[in-house]
């Protein structure tokens, strides 16, 4: 097997008797979002006209991306984290240019640092219909940007708003391999294991929406990554994944947050998970105008 250990099932013994209950595994240091180094059809779109967008590769540039983008990656974990048992475990979009980027940017791993992989179907691109025509794809782009980016449906594809059902699907998923710690074997589990999800810009986009409950009109402020960057989610003081861990105000300012998703990253940064947040601005009080300012209510219940 080329040296990869296999067991069967190991995630049936992953929690652990405890006289006070069950030792829940630890929770990775990070999730890392990575978009795919530049692509053929970022370069020229008259490819999708004739090749399946799951075929579409990596342009020579978009293999040097993925390289630095994997540089990068260890040098901040090895910077960071204080023990030497940190390991990375990758989630992958089976699109052709997400398998390549993986492969590149992997290239600054040994085999003992990673621990795992699995091609995730959740994490494709958009659907945008098949071969496209590029004149219509044109209009059809125009009329989105009359319609709304969340909602509009391309024909015979899929708008924002599908991706984000999908999307809910996998952060469940993901949700369960976080807490039964399927990412290490019993006895080898450390709070420094890396998640790392290799997909597309407008897919990890929905990611971060769907995990911190932005709002559409949020969403729709946000700009994509660059080709092969990264966006970092770490466990902050509390346990809770969070942006401003990682990343500056500025960072997070340009990617296109507001100042109301800036506050709530500072409560992320310190609460616990389960916690709500019931004086958070995103959502609650936001949606009423008959408040004033000095009223009781402000402190909405989510």
């Amino acid at each position: 097997m080329n040296g990869w250990v296999v067991s069967s099932f190991p995630e049936k013994n992953l929690v652990v008797p405890h006289q006070q209950g069950t030792v829940k595994p630890p929770r990775p240091k990070r999730i890392i979002l990575v978009r795919h180094g530049e692509s053929e059809g970022n370069v020229d779109e008259s490819v999708y006209t004739r090749v399946a967008d799951p075929k579409v590769g990596l342009t020579e540039k978009g293999v040097i991306e993925a390289e630095e983008c994997g540089r990068k990656m260890r040098e901040m974990i090895e910077r960071d984290d204080g023990g030497d048992d940190w390991k990375v475990y990758f989630y992958v979009s089976p699109y052709k240019r997400g398998i390549e980027t993986l492969r590149n940017l992997a290239k600054s791993f040994e085999r003992s640092r990673i621990a795992g992989v699995r091609e995730e179907p959740r994490l494709r691109e958009q659907d945008f219909g098949n071969f496209q025509d590029r004149e219509q794809m044109k209009i059809e782009k125009a009329v989105r940007a009359r319609y709304g980016r969340f909602f509009y449906r391309f024909p015979n594809g899929e708008s924002a708003a599908d991706v984000y059902d999908r999307i809910t699907g996998f952060r469940e998923t993901l949700r369960s391999d976080i807490d039964i710690g399927r990412f290490q074997p019993p006895g080898q589990q450390s709070p420094n294991m890396n998640l790392v999800i290799v997909s597309h810009g407008l897919t990890l986009r929905v990611f971060l929406m769907r995990w911190y409950k932005w709002t559409v009109e949020q969403f729709e402020g946000l700009h994509n990554m660059t080709n092969g960057g990264m966006i970092v989610m770490e466990r902050g003081y509390g346990g809770r994944y969070c942006l401003s861990m990682h990343h500056t105000r500025e960072e997070l300012q340009k990617f296109g947050m507001t100042e109301e998703m800036l506050i709530d990253q500072e409560w992320q940064k310190v609460a616990k998970p389960g916690e709500l947040n019931y004086d958070c601005l995103i959502t609650g009080p936001s949606y009423f105008t008959h408040f004033d300012d000095d009223d009781d209510d402000k402190n909405f219940e989510l």
